[in-house]
């Protein structure tokens, strides 16, 4: 019992004992004048009864039973940073409002079960440490001995444990629940290996602490992931395990090596050696001796940083965790438009394509084209959330337009398809084929272009529009491209053609040159002349 309560009780005692001496003198002394009051004796009696009752009962309440309800109660959760903390419910909100547009219910559900994850945690307050490292370096049994019981499999072969388990750690000093957690082994063989081994990285990646263990020098393997989530704000202790097994020189010189090389990443105090599991040392008489485990100076190390850090640690962490599924809800939110875009600009290709292959003047060439284009920005628009009008749309078209001539990726692009169809279709096609083909194809290069405009945000970004306009080019140049979109291209354009020609009844070999033909309508005079 704590000694202001043991005093209390001292006081307390003392002053009922006198009290009760007090009141039967007292009454001892007034009893033959309660002779002459027969109703004031009994109710005098009965008001010094109840008085005395609820003395004993303050006094029973105050050091039996109250003492033992503070013990049931939970101890109160410290606060997390305001700043952080409702930075994080910020973007919990913004998330949830970015959830609504995922069409996909699994992924959706998945983002909002992460979500509500990350809102208990900022409610419970608990600091989560795991221990990360390689499957041999003996995190399990630096687990183990950080709870102070041997629980799980140590020694056991590369790749044990194959979930993260958990299990509570009290600190003296810190006031906050702290959860330690031993993760599946990095760097291990096999497809479970992989599996196994992301499971480690994601809850490394959710870590408020780490506890990074190695049995010898650090790898270049072990130092790239140690590095990365530094990088993203990780705290990490470094763990040299095993220290038993080391001359003392070679101890040294390791630990030396390690802080070298972790500079920058690691502070060189947070790089220790351990021995959590030694191993039984015989003797040269043949007697075997038990060493004595080496855990202390890892959990003095933590109980500082858990002390000055702990509430920084929680709330970066919170912080981080709410960003990433930002991220995530974004590039989800993305690849949803870009898909969508996508089927708008492959369903625009073929309209461009038609429309020019049965219109055989340069100039309404260009013209249908470039209104097919005008439509095709106003309908990728709306998926990202830009309303355009057509006249907007216009504009754009015709801005990639003089990109595309001034680039020669019009002239490119001909080039490009009369070899790729001659070599399809062994030289069967005329010129106004080639024309819809290519025309396809600059309308799918425009088509990526402007979904690369809308994505940032209506902005053609640093290099403008001519650096998109050539990535897009040369990202839809490749051969195994190419040999597809010609495959496309012959189902959609070119036996559409032959059909035509054999309903008017005159079949006409598709035997002129591409090359030409194209001389007769050059594609740039076309441009020059809308222009």
């Amino acid at each position: 019992m704590p000694l202001p309560r043991l005093l209390t009780l001292i006081i307390g005692l003392t002053l009922i004992l006198g009290l009760m001496i007090w009141l039967i003198d007292s009454l001892s002394r007034l009893s033959w004048q309660l002779t002459y009051y027969p109703l004031l004796g009994p109710i005098l009696i009965f008001l010094i009864t109840v008085l005395i009752g609820v003395l004993i009962g303050a006094f029973v309440y105050y050091f039996f039973w109250l003492p033992r309800q503070s013990k049931k109660r939970r101890r109160p959760v410290p606060t997390v940073s305001p700043v952080k903390s409702e930075a994080a419910e910020e973007n919990l909100k913004a998330v949830r409002r970015q959830l609504k547009q995922i069409q996909d219910e699994v992924v959706r559900q998945e983002l909002l079960s992460r979500s509500r994850e990350i809102e208990q945690n900022l409610a419970r307050g608990e600091i989560r440490v795991v221990v990360f490292g390689t499957g041999s370096s003996g995190k399990t049994s630096v687990a183990n001995a950080l709870i102070g019981r041997m629980v799980g499999k140590v020694e056991a072969p590369m790749g044990t444990t194959e979930v993260g388990e958990t299990y509570r750690l009290p600190l003296k000093g810190v006031d906050r629940e702290i959860l330690i957690t031993d993760t599946p082994g990095i760097l291990e063989a096999g497809a479970g290996g992989s599996d196994r081994e992301k499971l480690a990285r994601r809850w490394a990646s959710e870590a408020d602490l780490l506890v990074f263990v190695l049995d010898n020098d650090l790898r270049q393997s072990e130092y790239d992931p140690l590095k990365l989530l530094a990088e993203i704000g990780k705290r990490s202790i470094l763990v040299l395990n095993k220290a038993d097994q080391f001359p003392e020189e070679d101890l040294e010189a390791i630990l030396a090596r390690l802080r070298e090389r972790v500079r920058g990443v690691i502070p060189s105090g947070d790089v220790m050696a351990i021995a959590a599991n030694p191993q039984p040392i015989r003797l040269v008489t043949g007697e075997t001796v038990q060493m004595d485990q080496e855990i202390m100076p890892l959990i003095r190390r933590m109980a500082e940083i858990l002390r000055s850090e702990g509430d920084d640690l929680l709330a970066d962490n919170i912080l981080l965790q709410s960003q990433r599924l930002g991220e995530d809800a974004r590039d989800l939110i993305d690849e949803q438009r870009r898909k969508q875009a996508d089927k708008i600009v492959d369903r625009f290709q073929w309209i461009g394509a038609g429309v020019v292959a049965v219109t055989p003047l340069p100039v309404v060439d260009l013209l249908a084209t470039a209104a097919v284009h005008a439509q095709m920005v106003v309908e990728i628009g709306k998926v990202y959330g830009c309303e355009i009008n057509l006249e907007r749309g216009r504009e754009l078209a015709f801005s990639l337009a003089k990109t595309l001539v001034s680039l020669g990726v019009v002239r490119g692009t001909i080039e490009l398809i009369s070899r790729a169809l001659q070599l399809s279709v062994g030289g069967f096609l005329v010129g106004r084929a080639v024309q819809g083909v290519s025309a396809a194809y600059l309308t799918r290069i425009a088509g990526k272009s402007f979904i690369e405009y809308f994505r940032q945000n209506q902005d053609w970004g640093d290099g403008g529009i001519t650096e998109v306009v050539q990535r897009q080019f040369q990202l839809n140049r490749r051969d195994e491209f190419i040999k597809s979109f010609v495959q496309d291209a012959i189902a959609n354009v070119i036996r559409p053609l032959q059909l035509d020609a054999q309903l008017d009844d005159e079949p006409q070999p598709l035997e002129l040159d591409a090359t030409e033909d194209l001389k007769k309508q050059p594609f740039e005079e076309t441009v020059d002349d809308w222009r």
